[in-house]
């Protein structure tokens, strides 16, 4: 049991959700070759594990950067799984292959012969050079989906004459269209904090394979899924695309507030800020007697959300008045159930949340060797049937190789 010197984040699996003992997800018998690496295929191919399906991560002898990229537990002695790496690729298999030779390539083509999908997301024209192109992959085994997340797409559904170009988040983020609209003033544009230019495209992609999963067991007939980051990004900024369209305007960066809503924004309070939004006439209208002026649920000026927006700085200007002289949790316990508010959560709050708890949202993760659990977070999709969920720790560099190559021997 940690000692009560220790800091908080030493013990932070002890206000975690355990384990769970074995996959139960809805993917279970789904078998997925991951020859992903960074972040965005990772997290493509942590879904579908999560969701029980067989994921076996293929590394190059060096391993996938983020393995050895850090933070690390001061006790884990191995320093073999970095934060990042631990937290998308845990519930994987992983084993080691070197593409680039004849033996590599025969044991991926193997795996391919039992998989139902093979995820990548090198540069355009990486497959082909190692031998393994969709085309070849898909006269091999046909049912198989191929998915695939890039910069800027595949030739194979549009060419980019951008194809080329390395991409990272910040990239997609900006060339999407995301960091014109996001910041604290127009003259600032921001990145997100979470990095959306790869979790996004992430998501989409597991979407999307699923979706031409369903159509290869209705027809036998695989296919190729493309994800480019940057349309990723664009089809999230849906509202400046529709914006611009309707009206000709460039939407800017304006802060936490919202151009069409109000209030909708982040609040300073006595004690630190708080998202409070009451835009619909049911909810100003509780806001106003929750705040003392019911004065302003008929007053020309704040009747309606477009007067509202209109005067926008005297509604920011009301609401400041009144959370600055409350705290968080006044607001909120004043707030809660009526009006939607929230407390803006750093890390450290979300470990005493009780929403967190209840939802099973922070999972303690054990590690290799002697190296003390860490924390998690927990698949977010929720099956009555069969749950999903983190139950196996990310894997050491080669950790399953035997095992795996095992399983191709036996099935021959």
């Amino acid at each position: 049991m940690a000692s009560h010197e220790e800091p908080s984040h030493l013990r932070s699996h002890e206000r975690a959700a355990p384990m769970r003992p074995d996959p139960t997800g809805p993917l279970r018998g789904l078998r997925v070759v991951d020859l992903t690496r960074a972040v965005s295929g990772p997290f493509c191919t942590m879904l579908l594990a999560d969701l029980g399906a067989d994921v076996v991560k293929i590394e190059p002898p060096s391993g996938d950067l983020p393995r050895f990229s850090g933070p690390f537990t001061k006790d884990d002695t191995e320093r073999g799984i970095g934060g990042l790496f631990g937290s998308i690729n845990r519930n994987k298999r992983g084993i080691v292959l070197d593409l680039t030779t004849p033996d590599g390539r025969d044991t991926v083509l193997r795996l391919v012969d039992r998989a139902d999908v093979l995820v990548e997301n090198f540069r355009p024209g990486v497959m082909e050079r190692l031998g393994l192109a969709y085309e070849e992959l898909h006269a091999r085994n046909p049912r198989m989906v191929y998915a695939a997340i890039r910069g800027f797409g595949d030739p194979r559904t549009g060419k980019s004459p951008y194809l080329d170009w390395p991409a990272y988040d910040i990239v997609a983020q900006a060339m999407g269209g995301m960091l014109s609209m996001t910041g604290p003033t127009e003259t600032e544009p921001m990145r997100t904090g979470p990095t959306i230019g790869d979790l996004y495209p992430a998501i989409l992609a597991a979407a999307g394979l699923l979706a031409a999963l369903h159509h290869a067991r209705e027809t036998g007939v695989g296919q190729f899924v493309d994800v480019a980051m940057m349309d990723s990004v664009l089809s999230l900024c849906e509202t400046a695309v529709y914006r611009y369209s309707y009206t000709g305007v460039v939407t800017r960066p304006s802060g936490n507030s919202h151009p069409q809503l109000a209030p909708f924004d982040i609040y300073p309070t006595r004690d630190g800020t708080c998202a409070i939004a009451a835009p619909t006439s049911k909810h100003w209208q509780l806001l106003c007697q929750v705040m003392g002026r019911e004065d302003l649920i008929d007053d020309e000026r704040t009747r309606a959300n477009l007067n509202r927006v209109t005067n926008a700085d005297f509604v920011r200007q009301l609401m400041t008045d009144w959370t600055t002289q409350r705290t968080t949790a006044e607001i909120v316990a004043a707030l809660g159930g009526r009006v939607p508010v929230g407390p803006v959560n750093d890390a450290a709050d979300l470990f005493d949340d009780p929403h967190v708890h209840a939802r099973r949202m922070l999972v303690a993760v054990e590690q290799a060797g002697d190296a003390r659990p860490v924390v998690y977070a927990d698949c977010p999709l929720r099956f009555t049937e069969t749950p999903a969920g983190i139950y196996r720790r990310p894997p050491l560099l080669g950790e399953h190789q035997d095992e795996v190559l095992a399983e191709l021997d036996d099935e021959r």
